[in-house]
């Protein structure tokens, strides 16, 4: 009865329908064409990587290409800033239309404003140019936003929607190997195992024809970690095509790591330039493929030694260490002063995704279960109680200016979702992911363009104080977004309340004191040493549901003169 009791409850907490939005697309300046115009962001407030300043002359301008999904009237929004006294004018033309819209002064070069024109866009692609008529040139421009007024309704599946929309936008070739593209090919790689969408494989194997030499050559060295998470899509790959060149390409990186450099306890550093320094947001990067890789002693290792330098003292964790402490953000401790919501959401992902790989008896598996719980509980503890999402800087939510951010949200709700799931935390904590799927979905909407648009999600971000993060930009459909919406909605619509009330919570080892001391807190030192057996052929983990969608029984081949590190 009390476990019926427990399902009926948490149906109550399904997450309602998503709500239709207005549909409204935003085009970032820096990415339209530019004549006689320069990308800048020495002005702050604007949105996206920057905005356009035109040049002092007559005829600078810039071109949009705007896609529309329905003929008819649009309002165009013009974000501008104009720190002159006087107002500046542009001969806005659209489809060969002219329009006059003048823009006055908003008092600073950083106060920005918006002027908005109506005008009928055809169903298709549409040209919109806005061009200076005075030699003073334009004003600044950040965005140019598109809205028809008509009420998009929610697609049925969000997943294949985004994954649609980022392929009409984005060719397969287009893409490199940097992570944030490499996090997006490998989540639609997810979304094709679930709905066996052929045109979802074809994208990524466009792309990987296209990036991978026969030898599994790349041209990168992997020289930081962000480089590595590629290998992830060329374990996808070599699974779904049996195309050795995959195989060879991640073996590349295995063996990279061999011979990586670490600080000295033994832990990867971030970038063969940051000597000592390991970031949160590095253990992503990594540790979950060469787990999957067979690896099944270093990345626990790797995790345990990071969570011991970057545990916060009231929760979740610091954004990164100096062991050196010579950085100009590290303390007395070597550690960053802040603790930034995205770099926590890799880690908790990279925990959880980790253990995904380990058989319940591995010695490590108790500590990384606690690593969760200890994350799980800041978690909710700073869940924005209005959003359901977490701030830019999630433990300090009443500081001015900060900002619920959209891709670490994605990515704590799937990794409470997932240790729900495997019993790692209890079934309380399952309102918790059901808020943040709430407060994320309310982040992502049908455009104008009738694609989706997942919006504030920051910038890739370096490591600074309180300032520096809060005024990152954030960007509409950045990829950091993308790929960790969809590895979320993957998680949330496989896991339903019943199948979390069922979870039977794991009790590897001893749980955390009274006062937060346990089997991986600070005072426990991991362990430092051990051999590096190789990679092994993987073996089912038989803890994983039937459609789990990462191990792949690919063996990699480490040479036998490789140096073995002490653990990998």
């Amino acid at each position: 009865m009390s476990r019926l009791l427990v399902v009926l409850a948490l149906l109550l907490l399904l997450p309602p329908p998503t709500p239709a939005f207005a549909a409204t697309t935003v085009y970032e300046a820096e990415r339209a064409a530019r004549t006689d115009a320069a990308v800048e962001s020495n002005h702050l407030g604007f949105t996206g990587t920057g905005f356009v300043n035109y040049d002092n002359t007559i005829g600078s301008s810039l071109s949009f290409t705007v896609h529309a999904a329905v003929a008819g009237g649009h309002a165009l929004t013009f974000r501008f800033a104009n720190g002159t006294g006087a107002d500046r004018s542009l001969d806005v033309v659209v489809n060969g239309t002219p329009h006059a819209i003048s823009f006055p002064s908003t008092g600073s070069w950083t106060a920005w404003a918006t002027r908005t024109l109506r005008v009928n866009l055809k169903h298709g692609t549409n040209v919109v140019r806005a061009t200076a008529t005075t030699a003073e040139g334009g004003p600044n421009l950040d965005s140019l936003s598109v809205d028809n007024g008509v009420t998009a309704p929610s697609p049925s599946d969000w997943s294949t929607a985004v994954v649609d929309s980022t392929m009409a936008r984005r060719p397969a070739t287009s893409l490199g190997l940097g992570y944030t593209d490499a996090l997006f090919l490998h989540a639609a790689f997810q979304v094709y195992q679930r709905t066996h969408d052929t045109r979802y494989l074809n994208y990524v194997k466009a792309w990987g024809s296209a990036r991978v030499a026969a030898d599994g050559s790349t041209g990168k060295p992997y020289n930081d970690l962000d480089s590595m998470l590629v290998g992830n899509v060329f374990l996808d790959l070599a699974q779904a095509t049996g195309d050795s060149r995959y195989r060879l390409a991640a073996n590349r990186i295995v063996t990279r790591v061999a011979t990586y450099p670490r600080a000295s306890d033994g832990a990867l550093i971030h970038n063969v330039a940051f000597t000592g320094q390991l970031w949160s947001d590095g253990a992503f990067m990594a540790q979950p493929f060469l787990a999957r890789a067979g690896d099944h002693t270093g990345p626990p290792r790797q995790l345990l030694t990071y969570f011991e330098h970057l545990r916060n003292e009231d929760a979740l964790l610091r954004h990164a260490y100096d062991e050196t402490g010579r950085s100009e953000w590290a303390d007395t401790s070597g550690r960053s002063p802040e603790v930034w919501c995205r770099a926590v959401g890799w880690f908790g992902m990279a925990t959880v995704d980790v253990l995904e790989e380990l058989p319940r008896t591995h010695p490590d598996r108790a500590a990384l279960v606690e690593i969760v719980r200890y994350l799980a509980d800041g978690y909710r503890r700073w869940q924005d109680p209005a959003t359901g999402r977490w701030f830019q800087l999630p433990v300090k939510p009443g500081l001015a200016g900060n900002w619920t951010e959209t891709s670490c949200s994605a990515m704590f709700t799937y990794t409470l979702a997932r240790a729900v799931e495997r019993g790692y935390v209890s079934p309380a904590f399952w309102p918790v992911a059901q808020r943040g799927y709430r407060g994320v979905l309310a982040k992502v909407s049908i455009g104008s363009d009738g694609r989706t648009r997942i919006s504030d999600v920051v910038i890739g971000t370096n490591v600074g104080d309180a300032r520096y993060y809060l005024e990152r930009p954030r960007m509409d459909n950045d990829f950091h977004g993308l790929g960790a919406f969809l590895i979320m909605n993957e998680e949330l619509r496989s896991l339903t309340p019943i199948a979390a009330a069922a979870a039977t919570l794991e009790s590897p080892g001893p749980g955390p004191t009274p006062d937060g001391a346990g089997p991986c807190s600070p005072t426990t030192t991991p362990p430092t040493s051990g051999h590096n057996p190789g990679i092994p052929t993987q073996r089912a983990n038989p803890a994983r549901r039937r459609h789990h969608r990462r191990s792949v029984p690919i063996p990699l081949d480490i040479p036998r003169n490789v140096r073995r590190p002490r653990f990998a």
